[in-house]
């Protein structure tokens, strides 16, 4: 088995191993049991946690920037959107000859902001603050702007969806008495292109299957021992997450296994053989060394409910594998900062998602 085969970086690949599926007979009568005391219960249980940019120096960008400030209400200062950013949005504009209200911007809003597969967002400007938001009321918007998703791990936009978000846009513009200008679809399309040939160079999931090497185990046994380890219930049946300090920040790694055990109602009835131990190498910053701690997790429960690491051939991985993929990992990482995509941010997280 080379690198080469663990770490590919196609989009939305596993790199080191995705759960194979097998049947293992268990050497002993039954499956490991946690304590009856100490078994965790999964009700009650804490969860897993669901462009515009300023004028240059010295440029004259209207009319009224030339004239007298005597008389003028000062306008506040621009601010970056924290929703759109040009990096991977194409970004249309939605001028207004006067301010409207953010009940009206709303009234007017598309049901669905998707287009496709891609998530728009339609944001105003506030005139007081000068942020852009989305429109709430009781506040009134001088200009708005509409940005979509050119890439994600669905693959790149089309003409078909860059047009559906066309229309959508179009009529919020008609209702507010607004004029859009939106970007060449051509040129758009060919960016989108671009863009989703770089994920998917760039793109990496890390998994390793944690097979019984004798009994199985039950799912309140599992879900003991990943507790010990910072592990705790996921949004989703069968997962297990070890969740990030960062409010609303993806997960750092996930412990996946069968969803049926999972909704089992007697969880010391279930029996597992096999885990999945992930990571998402874009959701989470390099500074908080999610590597390690995808390794340190995998050997200290596979040490713990006496488990095999292994690749999603069953082939056991020895430490040299995993140092060969750290090594590449940091080639990643650098690569996806000359981008200005590096692991963890906001538009890294939108992209490879």
């Amino acid at each position: 088995m080379t690198l080469t085969e663990m770490l590919a970086v196609a989009g939305g690949v596993v790199l080191a191993g995705v759960v194979a599926h097998g049947a293992w007979t268990a050497r002993k009568a039954g499956p490991r049991r946690a304590d009856a005391q100490l078994e965790p219960m999964m009700d009650g249980a804490r969860q897993e946690p669901g462009l515009d940019a300023s004028p240059l120096d010295g440029e004259v960008t209207s009319l009224d920037a030339t004239m007298p400030a005597v008389g003028r209400v000062p306008r506040p200062p621009r601010k970056p959107s924290a929703r759109i950013d040009a990096l991977i949005d194409a970004i249309a504009t939605i001028t207004l000859d006067a301010p409207v209200s953010g009940e009206m911007a709303q009234s007017h809003l598309p049901g669905s902001r998707r287009a496709g597969t891609k998530p728009f967002h339609i944001e105003g400007m506030n005139a007081e603050s000068g942020e852009w938001e989305l429109p709430a009321p009781g506040q009134r918007y001088g200009e708005f702007q509409a940005g979509v998703q050119m890439a994600n791990r669905n693959g790149a936009m089309n003409e078909i969806e860059y047009s559906e978000f066309v229309q959508k846009v179009q009529g919020f513009a008609d209702g507010v008495g607004a004029f859009v200008q939106f970007p060449d679809m051509l040129d758009v399309v060919g960016r989108a292109r671009e863009l989703d040939h770089f994920a998917g160079d760039h793109d990496a999931q890390l998994a390793v299957v944690l097979r019984a090497k004798s009994a199985a185990w039950t799912l309140g046994y599992v879900q003991q021992v990943a507790a010990r380890h910072g592990f705790v219930p996921g949004a989703m049946p069968g997962r297990l997450v070890l969740a990030s300090e960062e409010e609303g920040a993806p997960p750092i790694l996930a412990l996946s296994f069968e969803a049926q055990a999972a909704l089992a109602e007697n969880p010391q009835q279930s029996s597992l053989r096999e885990l999945s131990l992930s990571l998402d190498v874009a959701q989470t910053p390099e500074s908080l060394e999610p590597f390690a701690s995808w390794q340190e997790a995998a050997r200290g429960l596979a040490r713990d409910i006496e488990a095999d690491v292994c690749d999603d051939r069953g082939q056991v991985l020895n430490l040299h594998a995993f140092a060969s993929i750290g090594q590449d990992l940091t080639t990643l990482y650098r690569a996806l900062a000359s981008r200005d995509l590096a692991a963890g941010t906001l538009v890294a997280r939108r992209l490879f998602s």
